[in-house]
């Protein structure tokens, strides 16, 4: 071989070498940029689910916060309408106590509810109350249910509540416990 040849011979050895290099490096690169932008967009990927998630949760306990406030205002309202409503009613139904308490027919009421309580305490001693305001009737119901009738010391509405110390009970009819039971009654949720 002649110089010349042995010059292209290296030249070509070494340029083949060089060249395999070369892209052995290139391909190396190339496979470590493919695993850096993999890299990459996983961890975009996970940042951008991350984000969307806790943007979901924000929006979740905003929601919620929104609904809970919303809520209280119903009930504050709903509260207002009721006691309202409540108000409302007890006053008719107090005005009607007192045009009904005016008439001959409360009379008649109150000697009923004293017969029944003569005859529930089925011969013990009763003691009959009547309210302050009624002691207008006061000698009607003794006389038509047979028993001694007390003025009540203090007002309950009207109506009659008795006791039968023997048995220890306590009979209310008067009008303010009923308007109060059915109030509470009216109130209570279904």
């Amino acid at each position: 071989m002649t110089i010349d040849e042995k010059l292209q011979h290296f030249m070509d050895v070494t340029t083949e070498k060089v060249n395999a290099e070369n892209a052995k490096q290139m391909q190396e690169y190339e496979q470590g940029l493919e695993k850096v932008y993999e890299d990459y967009k996983e961890t975009a990927l996970r940042k951008s689910e991350l984000a969307l998630k806790l943007k979901e949760e924000s929006l979740k306990k905003q929601m919620n916060a929104d609904l809970a406030a919303e809520q209280i205002l119903i009930r504050e309202q709903t509260g207002k309408l009721l006691r309202e409503l409540d108000e409302k009613l007890s006053s008719e139904v107090k005005g009607k106590l007192e045009r009904y308490m005016a008439t001959s027919a409360y009379e008649t009421y109150l000697v009923n509810q004293a017969r029944e309580i003569v005859k529930f305490a089925d011969g013990d001693d009763v003691t009959v109350y009547i309210d302050p305001e009624d002691i207008c009737h006061k000698n009607a119901i003794s006389a038509g249910a047979n028993v001694a009738v007390t003025v009540s010391e203090y007002s309950f509405g009207g109506g009659v509540r008795a006791v039968i110390s023997k048995r220890g009970i306590l009979i209310d009819q008067s009008f303010d416990t009923k308007l109060k039971l059915s109030l509470i009654h009216i109130s209570e949720p279904t």
